[in-house]
């Protein structure tokens, strides 16, 4: 049993965002930085003011697909984005009471998408992130996907948060096969990872302030095994006090940190993911930052490192992906407050890290996209997928930017497709096109046009 944890109750309850009738839950909604994005769809605030083109060299704009109404006079605003095998999958957040599930698109034709299906349309909750694998077990062959379940409110008996497993190898009819129901009193899971290690699949989920609201007797990051998707089982929990010396009862209460030089920081899991054959795992632990794990034995995982922060630099360690055969680590940092308790006035940017040395990141460069003055509340970055050697960011107002990272110690911003009233939520690319979730508009996809172009047409892309 883990140690108890006295709860200061003015951070106990949940801080909720209203902004023309819409409410955010934010991250870090216990008062740091906070992921805004739902209060930006359609209003002023999302409108660009900066210079930017729907047309980056060679890659175009060529569908804008609102959601389709699941329910009558209820328009849902879209979550994260994923492809897998000629369809699209997009998540959907918490705007006008949630439950919009996960939406289906055939992109036979990039031009125009069809929304086939929807599936995890669950009252009281949302379904923010959705991953789609492949996979060959004992119980279950095909298309397997996972959707995170959020309560909107973690107080309502009658909802259950975790995440529920769907056999898509048809997507226009996907079918459940199970749900996992996080232990913690906390909303759920808000990111995961499905990963396939040989014959074993496994889900890693980050389910915020898990370990801060149960007092320390669960943890914000569980590794649950679903090679049989209708029965899964929790086969681990991630604790940093057994793995990392700076962080003790002492220092840590699940969500308040003191670190090495007496800072004062906020740590908790937001997100997950794995390498490509699932032997190493990195979670998002804001400003822990990203937490390095061997995971080849995934019910004793080893840790190996993580990255750091300068003690001006805030922290707030949002999300991640690979480059360079896994030797390169891109980490995005979500900071809304450019000012806060002394540290550099700077909205949250990207930095890039040599991992080659697991043990020992070494921070190679930097990347900022100057917004002063130009996007109120939409500046900072948000979640990175990587093809090649090109850095596609999700940017809220500031759209989808292109970075070129031949030389990871040197990028260089390429391109940006900024849309009227852009929101862009989350990026992710497949074959010759690049899908991007803008949360009051749906799904934009983004082709390519012409050899030269960054995106090469080299099949899916399952990240």
């Amino acid at each position: 049993m883990k140690n108890k944890f006295w709860i200061h109750s003015a951070l106990a309850s949940v801080l909720i965002l209203p902004f023309g009738g819409t409410a955010v839950f934010a991250h870090d909604e216990l008062g740091g930085s906070a992921e805004k994005g739902q209060n930006l769809a359609g209003s002023e605030l999302a409108s660009p003011l900066l210079e930017g083109s729907k047309n980056m060299s060679n890659l175009k704009e060529v569908a804008a697909v609102p959601l389709k109404e699941i329910r009558e006079g209820v328009k849902n605003s879209t979550g994260d984005v994923y492809a897998h095998k000629g369809y699209a999958y997009l998540g959907t957040h918490s705007a006008n009471g949630g439950a919009g599930g996960v939406r289906v698109f055939d992109m036979k034709d990039p031009s125009n998408p069809v929304e086939v299906s929807s599936f995890a349309t669950i009252e009281g909750t949302w379904q923010e992130k959705v991953i789609v694998k492949t996979v060959n077990t004992e119980h279950f062959k095909g298309d397997l996907a996972v959707v995170s379940v959020q309560q909107l409110d973690r107080h309502n008996p009658d909802t259950k948060g975790g995440f529920v497993l769907y056999d898509v190898t048809n997507p226009e009819e996907p079918k459940e096969l199970g749900f996992w129901e996080s232990p913690s009193p906390a909303r759920g899971t808000h990111e995961l990872y499905l990963t396939v290690q040989g014959n074993n699949v496994y889900v890693l989920t980050a389910d915020c302030y898990a370990d801060y609201y149960s007092n320390g007797e669960n943890m914000d990051v569980s590794f649950v095994d679903v090679s049989n998707p209708t029965n899964p089982e929790t086969i681990y929990e991630f604790d940093p006090r057994d793995h990392i010396e700076s962080v003790s009862d002492e220092n840590y209460n699940g969500y308040n940190w003191t670190d090495e030089e007496g800072i004062s920081r906020t740590a908790f899991a937001h997100s997950v993911k794995t390498n490509g054959n699932g032997t190493t795992a990195y979670l998002s632990y804001w400003d822990l930052g990203t937490i390095i794990l061997d995971i080849s034995d995934a019910k004793n995982p080893v840790y190996l490192g993580k990255t750091d922060f300068a003690s001006n630099v805030q922290g707030a360690a949002h999300s991640m992906d690979l480059a360079k055969g896994g030797n390169i680590l891109i980490e995005t940092r979500e900071v809304f407050g450019p000012v806060r308790n002394g540290f550099e006035s700077s909205y949250g940017y990207t930095m890039i890290y040599d991992i080659k040395d697991k043990t020992n990141p070494e921070l190679l460069s930097t990347f900022k996209t100057d917004f002063t003055g130009k996007i109120p509340g939409g500046s900072t970055v948000h979640d990175p997928k990587v093809h090649g050697n090109t850095l596609y960011l999700s940017h809220y107002s500031g759209g989808v930017r292109v970075v070129d990272i031949t030389d990871p110690s040197s990028p260089v911003e390429t391109g940006a497709y900024i849309p009227s009233k852009s929101n862009i939520w989350g990026v992710f690319v497949d074959r010759n096109y690049v899908l991007a979730s803008d949360m009051g508009q749906g799904l934009k996809v983004l082709q390519k046009n012409g050899q030269n172009s960054p995106i090469a047409k080299s099949g899916n892309q399952n990240q």
